[in-house]
């Protein structure tokens, strides 16, 4: 399998070379060239798969001869290590919980597979060492740091906004050691993630270091998260039912790999992007105009992108066909008050606490239901006890730590802080 850039002025690469650079030298995502469905009969008898063989099923033909079977096999063994339960919340409304991995976000699976697959590129003695600079918003920085700590060859360097992500997330990122920086960033996660991009441009710099991305911009970041679509498809009792996919939506990669799960045949009838206040998307599907703003900070803080940077990726699946776009998403967005009003509802009706950006995700099921009836599945991206300052006090409830927090909650951090990108740059250039 081949990828080529979204901006269509870089040559096309291997699935290894799109994992190493991250972003193509002409600034554009990687696509594959190719997706073919999968055969009926795959999905006619999907229960009887394992979870590991239905993500073998799923990726294969995205990694190509490029990683043998056997090893393929084994990432995703270590990458498929924790369940991936479905809650019923009311009639005709689930949850599937993502939050059951080592740092108890979805964004694991993900940043599992990837550490993985690096671990196997980068296995020869003679591989260039490598460092994975990523921006966060809350989430995807532990689940990287957890994904790639102690992995041989590799540095993984992660920028975050100074107090807008919540202890528990900020103790994951900027307590583990080892090959793990954190940098902690004055400003915004836009501004963290333009720092990222520039990094990636500055040729002084990527001449002397090798710098990769494990944002969900990174095609081994992206692709694996297709997976629990269709582990909640498995599921379902009855697979005759219309299915409605709601995803809480930041930068649009997991939705984006939901879209991929339908192209590769699993029978998705919707996908709801449901976002809060940053609502780029809601607004583009409404007047047909991308109009990146700066993020504004919410309850729901990895959801604060000011531009979604895997968007382009789900209109290059459409064909840049908005009539057809429209036809398989719709997107809503929800205001704090909103949130915390369903998270209040969830939990009156069926004692389920829901994190943030669950509700968000429940929300606009809900908004979607108003006028049509369907199966209705919102994913529950991070476990509750990561947003503490605000479930507890919304629910009046206290909640424990399981034993992943407490592994991290007494540590103390440790962080470079930083405010513009040539601090980043001086940091790179030195370590």
């Amino acid at each position: 399998m081949n990828y080529y850039s979204l901006n269509k002025k870089a040559p096309n690469v291997s699935f290894k070379d799109a994992v190493i650079k991250g972003l193509a030298p002409d600034k554009g995502l990687y696509f594959p060239e190719s997706i073919t469905p999968l055969a009926k009969e795959f999905f006619n008898h999907i229960e009887y798969f394992t979870n590991n063989e239905i993500a073998y099923e799923i990726i294969k033909q995205f990694v190509g001869d490029e990683i043998p079977e056997k090893e393929l096999k084994k990432i995703i063994a270590e990458t498929l290590v924790f369940d991936f339960p479905m809650v019923e919340i009311e009639k005709n409304i689930s949850t599937l919980e993502l939050f059951h991995g080592p740092t108890m976000a979805f964004k694991d699976v993900g940043a599992r597979f990837m550490a993985r697959c690096f671990g196997y590129f980068n296995k020869d003695e003679n591989s260039t060492k490598v460092t994975v600079l990523v921006a966060t918003s809350g989430d995807t920085g532990g689940a990287v740091a957890s994904g790639f700590l102690g992995v041989e060859g590799i540095d993984v360097v992660i920028l975050y906004p100074s107090g807008k992500v919540s202890e528990v997330q900020e103790k994951q990122l900027t307590t583990l050691g080892k090959n793990i920086k954190a940098l902690e960033v004055d400003g915004t996660f836009d501004d963290c993630q333009a720092m990222v991009k520039k990094a990636f441009l500055d040729t002084e710099l990527t001449s002397v270091k090798n710098l990769t991305s494990a944002n969900s911009i990174n095609v081994a970041r992206w692709l694996p998260q297709m997976f629990y679509f269709f582990i909640a498809y498995k599921q379902l009792k009855n697979k005759r039912r219309k299915i409605v996919f709601s995803v809480p939506s930041g930068n649009f990669g997991n939705i984006c790999a939901g879209i991929m799960a339908q192209q590769l045949g699993l029978p998705i009838k919707q996908f709801i992007a449901s976002t809060n206040i940053n609502d780029i998307v809601p607004n583009y599907l409404e007047t047909g105009i991308y109009t990146p703003k700066p993020s504004k900070q919410t309850i729901s803080n990895a959801m604060d992108v000011g531009d979604p940077s895997n968007f382009i990726r789900i209109q290059e699946i459409y064909k840049n066909d908005d009539t057809l776009l429209k036809q398989h998403l719709t997107s809503y967005s929800f205001t704090d008050k909103e949130t915390k009003k369903a998270m209040v509802n969830i939990n009156k009706k069926s004692g389920y606490i829901a994190d943030p950006h669950g509700a968000v995700g429940y929300l606009g099921l809900k908004k979607y239901f108003k006028n049509k009836k369907a199966q209705g599945i919102f994913l529950e991206t991070a476990h509750p006890v990561k947003f503490l300052d605000v479930v507890e006090p919304v629910l009046n409830t206290t909640i424990e730590f399981p034993a992943q927090i407490q592994e991290v909650i007494n540590k103390k951090k440790v962080t470079i802080k930083i405010s513009k990108y040539e601090e980043l740059k001086q940091f790179l250039l030195k370590s």
